[in-house]
């Protein structure tokens, strides 16, 4: 009797975390109540945390800082701080380029090694920068830049084999895309390994199996494009010819390669930028899982969906719950809320006025869940502006949850809540912070188990 309690305990614990959902292209707000601003980003794993570190778009392209965020499931974010922030002078100086910066942990040194792109705003200097620390997200010492065995450098990437050796992916612009042995120590760059003829940019490496991916994109500069992979089973020869791996003529969903993450031993998970050259503080994350059968990648969209990262299988998703759909224009309006007309919008109608000195809100009963469990709701929303807005989102009257919600035009897009419901029927309340606008709402879509 005890073994069948145990064991109804564990399925109800995993079906209360299964419907925390990855939502490509959404807002994804973090701890400190803003957009996960970590662009250009990879992933490192320290035991069961995963530690994401990026660039700071908040104030555009210039160098502000390298951020890094920690997270358990992939999907619930908290922000730990800058790794190395804008100096007075020199590569880490105003108007300077900081992008794609990459971590990897040196057993032998005990030292977690960072390298990134390093340039002018003109472009004119491609050198990678290393900087070192004694934890994965505390504060780094610079200690230079330069070029890798003197060739440019501009979008790079890193990669530790099983024997623990450190490998530079580097796009040279003159010659192509290179794979560069590391010094023993990682922090130099110790001799070549291979060289695509290619140009091929945002290189990522991933090895499953024996069997060595390399991922990248074609160069559009900000636009999007078919991004495109390359297998072998030996770093140094072999390598096949370049394939498209998401839906030919998608621009890989409007995304850029920035890394890929392995999850368990067969299977792994795309993580790319979908960039707003206009405004890039608004640029959002498309994470899609990879579907991996021997020299064959593909890649399916998706709007959401559930990360398995206890995965053995070569699938790193498991199967969405069914969801709900709730309108904002049948909602309660408080305050001076009220419907305004969006053509984006599913019903051509969104609630608008949410805050402002009128307190405007927007009180969604009846929400149901089939199950007692922390989920991810998708607010679908539109912000005209070209800040972020924000709104307090109370769930059955406990603290309010700040969400932000990015600029996207008159398009509609997706912001994310992650939240406990109840089982039975829940209350969603979404309000102004202070007297600040919130987005208009044009729908809440909520996962029923």
């Amino acid at each position: 009797m005890r073994l069948l309690r145990v064991v109804l305990l564990a399925t109800a614990s995993s079906l209360a975390e299964a419907s925390l959902q990855i939502v490509p292209g959404g807002t994804w707000t973090a701890s400190n109540n803003e957009h996960v601003q970590a662009h250009g980003a990879g992933i490192i794993q320290v035991n069961s945390t995963y530690y994401l570190i990026g660039e700071d778009k908040t104030g555009g392209s210039a160098f502000q800082n390298v951020n890094c965020y920690s997270s358990t499931d992939l999907v619930q974010w908290t922000y730990v701080g800058a790794l190395l922030s804008r100096t007075s002078s020199g590569d880490l100086g105003p108007n300077r380029v900081v992008e794609r910066p990459k971590v990897l942990f040196n057993a032998k040194t005990g030292k977690y090694v960072l390298y990134m792109h390093i340039d002018s705003s003109s472009y004119g200097d491609a050198k990678v920068g290393v900087a070192t620390g004694d934890s994965v997200c505390g504060k780094y010492s610079y200690a230079g830049s330069f070029r890798p065995l003197g060739h440019q450098s501009r979008d790079m990437g890193l990669f530790a084999d099983d024997d623990g050796a450190g490998y530079l992916l580097s796009e040279d612009r003159e010659n192509g895309l290179r794979i560069m042995r590391l010094s023993d120590d990682y922090l130099t760059v110790a001799a070549s390994t291979y060289l695509w003829g290619d140009s091929i940019e945002a290189p990522a490496l991933l090895k499953l199996n024996g069997r060595y991916y390399m991922f990248g994109s074609r160069l559009t500069g900000w636009d999007p494009n078919d991004n495109v992979y390359s297998t072998s089973t030996s770093l140094t020869s072999g390598w096949s010819a370049w394939k498209t791996f998401a839906d030919a003529g998608s621009k890989t969903y409007t995304s850029q390669t920035n890394a890929v993450l392995p999850v368990g031993p067969n299977a792994a998970v795309y993580l790319g930028d979908r960039w707003v050259s206009t405004n890039l503080m608004a640029s959002t994350y498309v994470w899609l899982p990879l579907s991996i059968s021997g020299a064959t990648v593909t890649m399916a969209n998706a709007e959401s969906w559930v990360p398995n990262l206890s995965t053995t299988s070569s699938s790193a998703s498991i199967a969405k719950p069914a969801e709900t759909t709730y309108e904002g224009e049948s909602a309660t309006y408080g305050g001076k809320a009220r419907n305004v007309g969006c053509g984006s919008c599913s019903g051509g109608t969104a609630a608008g006025y949410v805050g402002g000195p009128d307190k405007g809100s927007v009180t969604f009963s009846g929400v149901r869940s089939d199950a007692a469990a922390r989920t991810t709701i998708r607010v679908r929303y539109v912000n005209g502006d070209s800040s972020p807005r924000y709104a307090n989102v109370r769930v059955n009257g406990a603290a309010a949850q700040k969400l932000a919600f990015l600029p996207t035009g008159s398009s509609v897009s997706s912001s994310t809540l992650h939240t406990d419901l109840k089982s039975g029927t829940n209350e969603i309340v979404i309000e102004g912070v202070g007297d600040g606008w919130g987005p208009d709402i044009d729908r809440l879509i909520v996962p029923v188990s």
